[in-house]
């Protein structure tokens, strides 16, 4: 496993050392939604692209078809 060091302030350190929670396992999950999300982010923008680039096209009524679907899954 690798080491990743973050610097915080002393005022912080203290506030930290008050709350009772496994910092490292925080963080670790922290970065791993946020590479999630970027990586979500980043597989939307590509979709959009390729749907500007008339590469693929969504067929007619897919789009309120999804919509209501979705409302009656609820």
């Amino acid at each position: 496993m690798g080491t990743v060091t973050v610097k915080v302030d002393e005022n912080l350190k203290k506030m930290m050392s008050k709350i009772k929670i496994n910092w490292s396992e925080y963080i670790r999950e922290a970065i791993k939604r946020r590479i999630e999300l970027e990586e979500r982010r980043a597989a939307a923008e590509k979709l959009l692209e390729e749907l500007k680039s008339g590469r693929y096209v969504v067929p007619k009524g897919f789009i309120n078809e999804a919509l209501r679907e979705s409302r009656e899954n609820r």
